[in-house]
């Protein structure tokens, strides 16, 4: 009867320590962001404290960290981050509000006279519970692998195919590893591993690529960090550099990139996202394809454009954020994205003339099962002078999913013209400019651009020689119909797409 009692124990108290590790319970932490729940947090993971320099003085940053922004999602490594002069980093789950405790304050690197590193406190001591599931559940996944492995290896011998067992996962690293010949360019590497998910290459691949990347020259700078153009075995690219300050929307932009079945001609081509250490701080690379034209805002400042050439750009970018907005239904299918970040900064030109939308980092996703909206939680915004009416005037229903395709499509007419300005007919064209370039200044406020555009409702000049070239008039009228009051009035980027290809298709027939 005692062993019975006793192994009845045993086992109730491994069910509730089960039903602990799974994350029945949540962890509340402090949270110096969460006004609205009196600073508190809660989560299914690690409370967190950063503690970095900014102008001089150390400041200090509390939160969650979510299992489903663990990155790597087995173990997060913002957890295990050395601390530098600049930042460190901590995280907890022993307790409560454990994060606010003096014992969790990650401390800076320092130096003394000696140049010897002093850093913060000793981690924290692990519970018995803790240190007994580090044993035993190991243990078990290292049991099952083991399994797999051997009834794996036992199905291949009996099928006579002995010989493929060298060729595992981790030989991926190895320079003589098939995809990663001198001979095979980024593109045909891309074709070949993707298998028409369309969602980029394998995570050791785009390590082993980061780490042969050599850095040429810094190309652009914004308010993430710098953009540079690297080489990797004579091939151009392009790299976004991202401060450790910026981890949430490095992490998100290349997770939206790694979206299945985004790739397409007219969306950025994603290629390797990886951190490299420079031994002083922590840097995050997002490496995609590079396109010596620049930016569309840099291109139209040093071109104009044919009105073939102008609606032969607007269609592409029309094509990718229609591309963007579309849902792909089954099992590989891609979920409708909206971009929320939509100007002529983010979409780069490429060398036929055509564009490709970029800077994926605020966008959102639809989830059409639960019919809601997965916004990334970073504290950046979108662009105010490409902000829609509802936008500025926060009476978007940010639940909708349409409501952020409605407003890049505001922001698709307001690119529109940009271009326009720049079509050359007869010789007579406008000097390029941004939206609004006469009614707000250059770095423009909500309150400055709500008054303009919510209160004035006012939108940018359309000149009178715009009516007499077709082409013109039906770029005129498209964004228009882009930039209405009424988010619901406006245009969707398929139809935009059709109407482009429409008047391109009746134009060639007249040649």
């Amino acid at each position: 009867m005692f062993r019975i009692s006793k192994a009845v124990l045993v086992l109730s108290y491994f069910f509730c320590y089960c039903q602990n590790f799974i994350g029945v319970w949540a962890l509340k932490c402090k949270c110096d962001i969460c006004k609205d729940t009196n600073y508190t947090c809660e989560t299914d993971g690690y409370c967190f404290t950063s503690t970095y320099l900014k102008d001089g003085i150390v400041k200090y940053s509390y939160s969650c960290l979510d299992k489903v922004h663990f990155f790597p999602p087995e173990e997060p490594r913002r957890c295990h981050a050395k601390p530098t002069t600049k930042e460190a980093q901590i995280c907890c789950k022993e307790s409560d509000f454990c994060n606010a405790e003096g014992k969790n304050q990650p401390h800076l690197l320092i130096f003394n006279d000696l140049t010897s590193a002093v850093t913060g406190p000793a981690p924290a001591y692990f519970t018995s519970l803790e240190i007994a599931a580090s044993i035993v559940i190991p243990t078990l996944i290292i049991c099952i692998i083991i399994g797999a492995a051997y009834f794996f290896h036992t199905s291949q011998q009996r099928r006579g195919m002995h010989h493929h067992l060298r060729h595992v996962d981790d030989s991926i690293e190895a320079p003589d590893h098939p995809i990663l010949n001198k001979g095979v360019s980024l593109k045909h590497m891309i074709e070949m591993t993707t298998s028409g998910s369309g969602s980029g290459l394998p995570l050791l691949v785009q390590r082993s690529i980061a780490r042969q990347i050599q850095l040429m020259e810094i190309i652009g700078q914004g308010r993430f960090g710098e953009v540079w153009k690297g080489r990797w075995r004579g091939e151009n690219v392009a790299v976004k550099i991202f401060s450790s300050r910026e981890e949430r929307s490095w992490f998100r932009e290349a997770e939206i990139y790694q979206t299945v079945m985004l790739r397409h001609d007219n969306i950025l081509g994603f290629i390797a996202a990886d951190n490299k250490d420079n031994g002083t701080w922590t840097q995050l690379w997002l490496i995609t394809d590079y396109h010596e034209h620049g930016s569309l805002f840099d291109f139209l400042g040093r071109n104009t454009l044919d009105s073939s050439g102008m609606i032969h750009m607007a269609l592409s970018i029309a094509t990718g954020l229609a591309h963007l907005h579309m849902d792909i239904m089954g099992t590989q299918g891609k979920p409708a994205i909206a971009h929320r970040d939509l100007k002529s900064k983010n979409i780069l030109v490429k060398s036929n003339g055509t564009c490709a939308i970029g800077d994926l980092g605020l966008a959102v996703r639809h989830d059409v099962i639960t019919d809601t909206v997965d916004i990334p939680l970073n504290n950046r915004v979108g662009t105010k002078r490409y902000m829609a009416p509802e936008v500025l005037d926060e009476t978007m229903n940010i639940d909708q999913f349409d409501s952020f395709k409605r407003a890049d499509v505001y922001a698709l007419g307001l690119i529109f013209w940009e271009i326009a300005r720049r079509c050359n007919v007869g010789g007579i064209y406008d000097e390029y400019q941004l939206p609004f370039y006469d009614a707000v200044p250059p770095d423009p406020t909500i309150e400055e651009m709500r008054r303009v555009v919510c209160v004035d409702r006012q939108r940018p000049n359309i000149p009178n020689r715009w009516q007499s070239c077709e082409a013109l008039h039906v770029m005129t009228k498209l964004m228009k119909e882009c930039w209405y009051q009424n988010a619901t009035a406006r245009l969707t980027a398929l139809r935009i797409k059709k109407t482009l290809s429409s008047f391109r298709a009746s134009e060639e027939l007249k040649m």
